[in-house]
């Protein structure tokens, strides 16, 4: 089974359609699958709900499907620099499912595991918590939190092999790897594609069975999202 596309938009062709829930890896800008983000604008699919840890920043990311309006919901943990998501969510144009940082990463976990749902301690007695089922275990309270299993995932590794076996590189490791087990069916943008067999068994992170679809990109841009430079002392 051939898993490797020519390109972004063919990787996207007869999976993206209109109105689908979605995951998109990534924390910030680090580990974003840029082209794919770049080829889903392109494809004009609208009404999306996506699952991402935040929507990148104005003009660049998951950013760029908000200035296009393709997003209807966001679910994810954090607005962080993006004045546009401030500004669609605080209008009312733009659906927001808040939801903490451990949380998100457990739902799409657990969505890959095939468990439908799991308690925990974060949220109880917040805005989290309502309209959910309580339970006490031990003498503490748990809220239930529904996992998630989105349509498609959009997925960045630094390296694959042409079965799909992924090597994930830092921070990139974040929630790529549950975004990718949680997706019924998963596309993976990649740096490096290199033959079946040559990577280590223990260097791999993440099987090739959870994916689908594989795009080569040798060139991301990975801007920085916020940069910080301290003084030398004595500079």
């Amino acid at each position: 089974m051939n898993k490797i596309f020519p390109s972004a938009a063919a990787a996207l062709q007869g999976v993206v359609q209109d109105g689908q829930l979605m995951a998109v890896g990534g924390f910030g800008l680090c580990g974003i699958p840029e082209a794919l983000i770049d080829a889903l604008r392109d494809s004009g699919k609208k009404n999306l709900t996506v699952i991402s840890n935040n929507a990148g920043v104005d003009g660049f990311g998951l950013g760029k499907l908000l200035e296009t309006r393709q997003i209807k919901k966001m679910i994810s943990s954090y607005v962080g620099e993006n004045k546009e998501f401030e500004r669609q969510y605080l209008a009312g144009e733009l659906e927001l499912e808040f939801t903490p940082q451990g949380t998100l990463a457990e739902k799409l976990r657990a969505g890959g595991a095939g468990i439908p749902a799991f308690f925990t301690r974060t949220g109880v007695g917040t805005l989290v918590a309502e309209g959910k089922e309580l339970r006490e275990f031990d003498g503490h309270t748990y809220v239930m939190e529904r996992s998630l299993v989105p349509e498609v995932s959009l997925v960045k590794a630094w390296k694959a092999d042409k079965s799909g076996n992924l090597v994930f590189r830092l921070t990139a490791r974040n929630f790529n790897p549950a975004v990718a087990m949680a997706g019924r069916t998963t596309i993976v943008e990649v740096e490096e594609i290199v033959e079946t067999g040559s990577l280590a068994p223990d260097a791999i992170h993440l099987p090739g069975i959870y994916v689908h679809r594989i795009v080569l990109n040798t060139t991301p841009e990975k801007r920085i999202e916020k940069r910080t430079i301290t003084e030398k002392a004595g500079a």
